[in-house]
């Protein structure tokens, strides 16, 4: 019996070596989008959203306060993200940016390494 057990733990210990090194080896990617609250990503803009004349930051700004996410939204792809590090993210809620980094699929997360404004 002690031999099941020490050979189910030395399995999942390899196991979860091998996921952790296969997610520590995906390469960072280029995305552009722009920085928004989850909801205004989700429903593909502020316009249902934004307040009588709140520009995009301002939106941005006041729904993550109530509790939103800051994501990155592609238009053109139809595509976003929640971003992991909201405190990166914050300087460029409203505006168009590029970020270097890694996505987890399951999550919908974008990992941010690098994020700058887009040109």
């Amino acid at each position: 019996m002690k031999k099941i057990a020490i050979l189910s733990c030395a399995a999942l210990i390899c196991l979860g070596v091998g996921l952790a090194a296969n997610l520590s080896a995906q390469k960072a990617a280029t995305y552009t989008g722009a920085v928004m609250d989850s909801p205004c990503a989700l429903l593909g803009g502020h316009d249902k959203m934004a307040q009588k004349g709140e520009n995009d930051k301002d939106c941005t700004l006041r729904c993550v306060k109530a509790g939103a996410k800051f994501a990155l939204a592609d238009a053109a792809n139809k595509t976003w993200y929640t971003l992991d590090d909201q405190k990166k993210a914050e300087p460029f809620a409203g505006m168009k940016v590029t970020v270097t980094g890694t996505v987890d699929a399951a999550t919908k997360t974008l990992h941010i390494v690098t994020i700058k404004a887009a040109k």
